[in-house]
């Protein structure tokens, strides 16, 4: 398959350039709020107009001066330029041009790349008359736009969609397997995806936070594509207080929902706390696969890898059947091991048992270690098939009242060991199947 071509959308800080790629994209994919600095890193999305597919690329504001974070966002949004095919440059129609904008302005002109000028918020009447003096930038023609309510924006496209070649259908969303990177904030998850990419694409920070929207991207493992998330960092609800964050979280949960495995990311030198116990358990019940990973394995004491050690068998027992890899995204030791951790879980979410040999593991195991009596009755499990995968799901049909817990736990291990059902759960739902003398006394 070709390349698709690349639009990345440029700017100062809060001229809408966000809210501009939301309208493109007829979705709301990227974290739009009325102050700077919201988007941080740039963020690949795929989009089509006029039958044309082309990768649309939001960047943070670009800003002259500031501090750290700003200077990371410059660096990305610059990173987004050099990659770029055609730029669309997002100015205030509102208000006079400001140095920022001349700075990224005579950027784009030095860069040689192709660029449509965007003059954003022209909502009310008169406005088109008032967008001339951003002829002075350099870019060509002003285009007034209102990206909040799409006014002008389908014209916008039209004059993108002119300059760009014609590139081939991307493929289909879910025919990539998805990992989804989650975890609490500061534990290294964007540090990972960088070192996984192999480019710098995400900020890092030692300010938690740093991460805003998930990042989407395909990365490539032991020659095996995947498409892969970075999400913002997941607090207690009670400590989320800024509305950024709380769509940040937000965009977090709906990607584990749509993954097929997470990779949940632990800080060795700080223990497993109650957060990660919390995402595991969210991970679980969204079927996805899991992998724990130890991250800051070679900067954590003895005393320190014992206490994760000791916190990963005592705070996540519950997910058990999860591989658990030492790690340092950092210095990228032991990731070797991850892409044969994450094929080995994907064939087990998608492994099937043969109906036969399921009830005769099933009649053994009950034979062996019967269900114990409940209210005078002992259950026991007649039948049972294969309902579904990714994760797999069995149905029991069962006899002589309910399986506890306890049991149904020992026939889910004995399931696992004889199949090999790692980093993925299993989802069991029990049918009745009443038996003459249970009927009889209707």
């Amino acid at each position: 398959m070709s390349r698709l071509p690349v639009v990345a959308v440029l700017g100062r800080p809060n001229v809408g350039k966000s809210t501009l790629v939301n309208r493109i994209l007829r979705r709301r994919a990227a974290v739009v709020e009325e102050k700077p600095g919201v988007t941080r890193d740039r963020k690949e999305f795929v989009a089509e107009w006029a039958g044309k597919h082309f990768i649309l690329v939001d960047t943070g504001g670009w800003a002259v001066k500031g501090d750290a974070l700003v200077a990371g966002i410059r660096q990305q949004a610059e990173a987004a330029l050099a990659a770029a095919d055609l730029v669309v440059f997002v100015a205030d129609a509102t208000t006079p041009f400001t140095d920022d904008d001349l700075a990224v302005a005579r950027l784009v002109q030095t860069s040689g790349v192709p660029a449509v000028l965007a003059a954003n918020k022209a909502d009310g009447p008169g406005v088109d008359l008032e967008v001339g003096h951003l002829w002075g930038l350099g870019l060509g023609e002003p285009h007034p736009i209102s990206a909040l309510h799409g006014r002008g924006t389908g014209d916008l496209l039209d004059a993108v969609a002119a300059l760009l070649p014609q590139g081939e259908a991307p493929p289909e969303p879910g025919a990539l397997p998805t990992l989804a990177i989650l975890g609490r904030p500061n534990v290294g998850k964007s540090t990972l995806l960088n070192r996984l990419l192999g480019e710098e694409r995400v900020l890092v920070s030692p300010e938690p936070g740093t991460t805003r929207d998930p990042i989407d991207a395909v990365i490539e493992m032991a020659g095996e594509p995947f498409r892969i998330w970075d999400t913002a960092g997941i607090r207690r609800a009670s400590r989320v207080t800024e509305a950024t964050e709380f769509y940040a979280v937000d965009r977090a949960r709906r990607a584990l929902a749509e993954a097929d495995l997470a990779l949940l990311v632990a800080d060795a030198t700080a223990g497993i706390t109650h957060q990660e116990q919390r995402l595991a358990e969210e991970i679980a019940a969204a079927g996805a696969g899991l992998i724990i990973l130890l991250n800051k394995w070679d900067a954590a004491d003895p005393e320190a890898k014992e206490i994760a050690e000791d916190g990963t068998g005592d705070r996540l027992a519950f997910v058990s059947w999860a591989p658990v890899l030492r790690v340092s995204a950092l210095s990228g030791a032991r990731l070797h091991r991850l892409p044969a951790a994450v094929r080995a879980v994907l064939d087990a979410r998608g492994r099937r048992v043969p109906t036969p040999e399921l009830n005769r593991h099933l009649r053994d195991w009950q034979e062996a270690h019967p269900a114990p009596t409940r209210k005078g009755k002992r259950p026991r499990v007649m039948y049972a098939v294969q309902a579904g995968v990714s994760p797999p799901t069995f149905v029991l049909f069962v006899r002589g009242g309910t399986l506890g817990p306890d049991y149904l736990r020992f026939l889910e291990g004995r399931l696992r060991l004889a199949y090999d059902f790692l980093g993925t759960p299993l989802r069991f739902f029990s049918r009745s199947r009443r038996s003459r003398e249970d009927s009889s006394g209707e």
